[in-house]
């Protein structure tokens, strides 16, 4: 699942989907950003980032994504679990339109 944006539609990114036989979803790209997971994906990008030396090819990245998301705190999940109300109810109440999450 992506929201059509153009990080999500690089060569790159679809030959990635394609050697793991990932089927993308449609997804219009005029949607509420209501996936905790996205945050996920944000926590894991910072902490890649601020590693030094930072990972230098395909593998070391994906060894150091994998620790990394071993280590993001149980806690810090829950969080986002628990947060997930709020932006929902905001949503319904703008009928799918424009919120700002």
């Amino acid at each position: 699942m992506d929201d059509n944006a153009r990080p999500h539609r690089a060569n790159i990114v679809d030959e990635c989907l394609q050697s793991e036989d990932i089927t993308r979803m449609d997804w219009p790209a005029y949607s509420p950003d209501l996936n905790p997971i996205e945050h996920v994906w944000n926590m894991l990008g910072r902490r890649i980032a601020a590693r030094q030396p930072p990972p230098t090819c395909l593998p070391e990245l994906r060894r150091e994504l994998l620790d990394e998301w071993c280590n993001i705190p149980q806690d810090q999940i829950d969080n986002l679990i628990l947060s997930m109300p709020r932006p929902c109810k905001v949503c319904i109440a703008s009928s799918g339109r424009h919120t700002p999450y």
